[in-house]
């Protein structure tokens, strides 16, 4: 009986060489499918990630309850692109959600619960690995009050400024205004008038996509009188808001033979106690009361309130505020009424009013009240979280004192609500090379109702970068917005 033939050379040479083969194939799916499977998934030239993002509609974004965002079908290559409800009015809040741009403010920071990608929507976390499906969209309550948010709108106009609105015991962020601004949904899509009208916005000179409430510094001029009138009565350089300061008259700054002028003759008098200073709002007493506390102590209440902190998340990152940590004495006597080094973002001049307000503990501040998933079941509760104590609860009345006195007697009398009592300060900063820019003109207050003993409501700051107008002054141009912002806090109380 023949055997059977045998495998010849040649094939099995052949059969090696495919097994060869096919290993060195499942060697390069292997390579491509496991490691380097991100790379090519956040490959820019990757377009299934982004048709994946737009096939289902967007969370949506709200203010007092009721959407300011939505989504909109395109019958295009992505399913659905981002609407706004009323754009530039919430645009600083927002930011925009964009298909060829990206995200910002909040649309970026929550894009995992908007976006349905976060881990937190999986109702089953195992199910979800295993079908791959996208949860529905979550949605982001903010902590914004509608009123507050359209008298800041209202009041700033077409000014360039901002408005930050704070309810100092919690850190709650009741306004957030910036102008001029723009429209996020006229580039929410990927249409040539998408790109056409980002171009125009980014060639824009009024820059309305600047977040001016957050993202811009500011010398905050004699707002910044509030933080050393603070530091000189916590550290016992002034223990009696009546009583002589020994502030001398003129007051020549350490070091040169330039004085501080004050901006009103009133002012121009030895030894005047602080209440009378702040009232008139007079440089050579707040800068020799800045230079008697000392740079340390200075630094210590500065950034008590906010300053100097480059990760101050609310949960949008500001621009850090700067209160310089090494000066000279002259210099030291410039920022202690806000000028020279000093800057400031709205934000954090809020703080300053609201930590005054609240009894010297200066709260975290915070835009999102609440993560939901699309059914409204809750996520993520946001509680409020305390940031710094910045004073002792008795110099913090002492300077609420001089706050209310300001709006009561002094600089700040645009910002009086009958029925309610008020606490302010008025600013107005010189910039520019040889101070020659427009004056920025501020306002930090807070109002309560008369009579009552709770912690105000609310505190606001306001800056108006450039205006038109011949006077430039905190207490004429920034006073009454606050005025209306707070009234509408108030919602009408001893009004």
């Amino acid at each position: 009986m023949a055997g059977r033939p045998g495998i010849s050379v040649t094939g099995r040479r052949a059969g090696l060489f495919c097994l060869v083969l096919i290993l060195l194939l499942a060697a390069q799916a292997t390579r491509i499918q496991v490691f380097q499977a991100k790379g090519y998934d956040d490959n820019a030239a990757n377009q299934r990630k982004a048709i994946e993002r737009y096939a289902q509609p967007r969370g949506t974004i709200l203010v007092g309850g009721s959407p300011v965002t939505g989504s909109a079908a395109t019958g295009g290559r992505f399913d659905y692109k981002r609407t706004y409800t009323d754009g530039p009015a919430f645009a600083a809040i927002t930011g925009y959600s964009s298909q060829i741009y990206g995200n910002s403010q909040l649309e970026g920071i929550e894009d995992g619960i908007l976006s349905g990608t976060d881990s937190r929507l999986d109702g089953w976390a195992l199910w979800a690995e295993l079908t791959r499906k996208r949860n529905p969209g979550g949605d982001v309550y903010t902590t914004i009050n509608p009123a507050a948010q359209q008298a800041a709108l209202s009041g700033l106009g077409s000014q360039k400024g901002a408005v930050v609105a704070i309810e100092p015991g919690t850190g709650r962020i009741l306004a957030l205004a910036s102008t001029p601004s723009y429209d996020p949904g006229s580039f929410a899509g990927s249409a040539t008038a998408d790109q056409n009208a980002w171009t125009k916005l980014q060639a824009d000179s009024d820059q309305p996509m600047l977040n001016r409430a957050l993202r811009q510094t500011y010398p905050p001029g004699s707002t910044f009188k509030v933080v050393t009138a603070a530091a000189a009565l916590a550290n016992g350089v002034v223990t009696d808001v009546n009583a002589p300061t020994g502030a001398p008259y003129p007051y020549v700054m350490p070091g040169t033979t330039t004085p501080l002028v004050n901006d009103t003759s009133a002012c121009n008098q030895p030894n005047l106690d602080l209440d009378t200073a702040m009232t008139l709002s007079c440089n050579s007493v707040l800068g020799y009361l800045g230079v008697q506390t000392g740079l340390d102590k200075m630094v210590a209440m500065a950034q008590g309130f906010g300053f100097n902190d480059p990760k101050l998340d609310m949960p949008i990152r500001p621009a850090r505020s700067n209160f310089d940590t090494r000066m000279n004495q002259s210099q030291l006597a410039l920022s202690s009424i806000g000028q020279f080094d000093t800057a400031a973002t709205p934000l954090v001049m809020s703080m300053v009013a609201a930590g005054v307000a609240n009894n010297g503990t200066v709260m975290y501040p915070q835009l999102v009240d609440k993560l939901t998933k699309s059914d409204g079941n809750t996520v993520q509760l946001m509680h409020p979280q305390v940031y710094r104590q910045a004073m002792s609860p008795a110099v913090a009345g002492q300077v609420q004192q001089l706050m209310a006195d300001v709006v009561a007697n002094g600089t700040g009398t645009n910002a009086q609500i009958p029925g309610a009592v008020v606490g302010g300060k008025t600013g107005t900063a010189q910039h520019g090379v040889d101070n020659t820019g427009t004056p920025y003109a501020w306002f930090i207050s807070w109002a309560k109702p008369a009579g009552s003993a709770a912690v105000p409501p609310v505190a606001v700051a306001v800056v108006i970068a450039d205006s038109n107008a011949t006077d430039v002054s905190g207490g004429r141009l920034a006073a009454p917005i606050a005025k209306a912002v707070m009234q509408a806090v108030l919602g009408g109380k001893g009004q």
